[in-house]
């Protein structure tokens, strides 16, 4: 999971060169580590590009033999006044500037820039020294091999691989059986000679090794051959090290690390973790850590369950990402950290985890599975503050305009930081193979993708649940009510937000259209509206009602739903329809989580998904003060929630009233005579035939335990 202030997890030892990176995942190449950094997901060259936001942001990229030329693309977004700086350094301790920018073009441009470090530099960096104002964007990162100098210089590779002084080469062998690996060492200087004086092994399981053969020296520009035989005399992990002694100037002593298994898989920990604690535990994120094995192994597995307690159970020589399942668990970690924070966390949830050690690598990977370490944490009910709303009364006939101060103004986000803030660290959740999933808010869609998280190429967008065209400030696009998060979803672009356009939501009984739990097409009035799945109706009915409350009255605009919509819509939102959806679909654990880390963001909260009764005392059609709260809306309420379809009907007609029953129903012409009736025995759905009936306009009546509902009809 991405947090705030984005620390690569994939970044160490060191890059082999040449390297180039171009920030198309969250998974940076070897050697390169990233700080306190995010994304610019729909810009770049191409998209997406890193983007350093605070002073103290910062890429480093520590590689292994002298550079040739440092190319990059840098951009500039509204930065000024401050100091951004690539330098150069040995040690990585000590830091020259290479370049520094105290301007940089912006407008959505990425510029081109080359500079040459030194050739004894192997840390690159950029940082953003000093922030005034405005963020930097960089992609396409290239360091180039050095040239060659005359100078013996050694670099050794197994097979194609080459392996940097320090590396680590792993190998197998069945016990007690010889298996031959051959180092190739290259002299990468033009002239000179390159003198080998010793190839030595050392370290635990060093009798298990033997060096048969070196080159005394490799020829400029050539290379030979260091033969190594692996005799494992036991089951399990046999580590040693190789030296290689030269007369390279500043390589004499060339260290590659052993890590041979005999066997199938390596020595299996002896110790788990201890000592699980959780910090940090809100509706929306929790972080835990624990306290490492000893003897150290050489990772841990941290496993995650919703509920109830882990069975599931890790399998010998098996490599599990984050997002892969282990029985009836997912990975949260993999890896040598003691600390971890899990992704798609949401209110009063009970979250369990395991943590398993584990030694060796790839299929040599051996778990201890006996007595892991185990913990638990429940997340809190909500992050709402004691009081939150005191000195605000339903009572009260300032209660419209008290609600609406108490959230507006607010701290502004930016429309074009959505997938930083709510996609990386809010709405994606894990899946297998290293990648993640979004949900369409609307149809239920479920969006694999790689991080980080881009609109375009994934085909999605930043839904506007109140829809923009129904803003008073439209065409603006600068200002809180467009950019607010409360509002703003995840969703499919072509096959549900252009669908949905500016229509409103309703409940549609002739269908046009369907995309998985989504529909479009008429409803009972034979109006064309948007209906999404039932998971998300009271979700999208609160974001609705939200923006309307919150931007009310500013700068003088009334925030009523439109009625009519536009020239081609001639007709509005009804607010029943939302209202109804409103307590169908109460708030749970996601939405409050949600509605919790956005006002952690902007500062504010939806009011909706605090109090639930607050929508029974506004008329979201004037935004005016409604004293006597639902009971004013029973009729309304029954009639929105009243279906009759299909509706024009010819042989059969259904009658439903959603969350209640009928006891009666009747169907009147446009004389006043009723042509049909009956009793329904408080069934839910009436099943009437309507043959009989001449073709024309009708309404049609149903009694319910709350009320009398009615509706117009066709029949054909």
């Amino acid at each position: 999971m991405l947090a705030a202030g984005v620390t690569s997890l994939a970044a160490f030892g060191q890059a082999v060169l040449p390297t180039s990176w171009g920030f198309a995942t969250t998974t940076f190449p070897t050697g390169w580590t990233a700080t306190g950094t995010d994304y610019y997901t729909a810009s770049g060259n191409p998209a997406p590009a890193l983007k350093l936001d605070g002073t103290g942001d910062n890429l480093v990229i520590y590689f292994a033999s002298s550079p040739g030329n440092l190319t990059y693309d840098i951009a500039g977004n509204g930065f000024s006044g401050g100091t951004f700086t690539v330098e150069q350094s040995d040690n990585g301790t000590a830091w020259t500037p290479l370049h520094t920018f105290t301007s940089i073009p912006g407008g959505g441009a990425y510029n081109a820039t080359t500079d040459v470090p030194n050739s004894s530099t192997r840390y690159i960096r950029f940082i953003y020294t000093q922030k005034v104002s405005g963020n930097v964007g960089i992609d396409n990162v290239n360091i180039a091999v050095g040239a060659a100098t005359p100078e013996q210089e050694i670099n050794v590779k197994q097979g194609a691989t080459t392996l940097v002084n320090g590396a680590t080469h792993s190998m197998s062998s069945p016990v007690s059986t010889m298996t031959p690996v051959v180092f190739t060492i290259e002299n990468l200087g033009t002239v000179n000679t390159l003198n080998i004086a010793s190839a030595t092994i050392t370290g635990p399981a060093a009798a298990d090794y033997n060096v048969a053969s070196f080159p005394a020296t490799v020829a400029a520009a050539g290379t030979g051959a260091l033969n190594v035989e692996f005799t494992p005399s036991v089951a399990g992990t046999r580590t040693a090290v190789l030296t290689i002694a030269s007369d390279d100037a500043d390589e004499a002593s060339y260290v590659i690390n052993l890590d041979g298994i005999g066997g199938g898989l390596a020595t299996e920990p002896t110790a788990q973790a201890t000592n699980m604690q959780f910090a940090n535990v809100k509706t929306y994120r929790l972080s835990g850590s624990f306290t490492a094995a000893s003897p150290a192994p050489n990772g841990y597995l941290v496993l995650r369950k919703k509920g109830s307690a882990i069975t599931g159970v890790p399998v010998d020589g098996t490599v599990y990402d984050r997002g892969d399942n282990v029985g009836d668990a997912q990975v949260v970690f993999s890896g040598t950290a003691t600390a971890f924070s899990p992704n798609h966390i949401v209110a009063s949830s009970n979250y369990y985890f395991a943590v398993y050690t584990y030694n060796g690598s790839g299929t040599f990977r051996n778990y201890n599975t006996t007595a892991p370490l185990t913990g638990n944490v429940t997340t809190p009910a909500t992050m709402m503050p004691a009081g939150e709303y005191a000195g605000i009364s339903t009572s009260s006939p300032t209660f419209v305009a008290d609600l609406h101060n108490h959230v507006n103004p607010h701290q502004m986000q930016f429309y074009s930081n959505y997938a930083n803030l709510m996609i990386a660290k809010f709405a994606a959740r894990d899946t297998v193979d290293n990648q993640r999933v979004i949900t369409c808010v609307y149809s239920g869609e479920n969006k694999i993708y790689t991080e980080p998280f881009d609109f375009t190429s994934n085909g999605y967008s930043r839904e506007h649940s109140y829809p923009h065209s129904w803003m008073p400030t439209e065409p603006a696009q600068d200002l809180p009510e467009y950019n607010d998060y409360h509002h703003l979803f995840p969703t499919n672009q072509n096959q549900a937000n252009a669908v949905r356009s500016n229509y409103p939501l309703g409940e549609v009984v002739t269908v046009s259209s369907t995309f998985l739990g989504a529909k479009f097409g008429l409803d009972a009035n034979g109006d064309l509206v948007y209906e999404p799945r039932d998971e998300h109706k009271g979700d999208a009915a609160r974001a609705m009602m939200y923006e309307a409350i919150s931007y009310t009255t500013v700068n003088g605009n009334n925030w009523g739903f439109p009625n009519p919509i536009s020239a081609s819509l001639n007709y509005g939102q009804n607010q029943y329809v939302l209202k109804q959806w409103h307590f169908q679909d109460l708030p749970d654990g996601y939405e409050i989580a949600r509605n919790d880390y956005v006002d952690s963001l902007q500062g504010n909260r939806n009011p909706f998904v605090d109090s639930v009764n607050y929508v029974c005392y506004v008329n979201f059609n004037n935004m005016s003060y409604e004293s006597a709260g639902c009971l004013a809306d029973v009729e309304e309420l029954l009639n929105a929630s009243f279906i009759a379809y299909p509706n024009p009907a010819k042989n059969e007609l259904m009658l439903h009233v959603d969350a209640t029953t009928i006891s009666a129903y009747e169907i009147i012409d446009i004389q006043g005579r009723t042509v049909q009736s009956g009793s329904a025995s408080n069934q839910v759905l009436v099943q009437l035939n309507v043959e009989a009936l001449q073709s024309g306009t009708y309404l049609v009546r149903v009694t319910t335990p709350y009320g009398v509902a009615q509706r117009s009809l066709v029949i054909e």
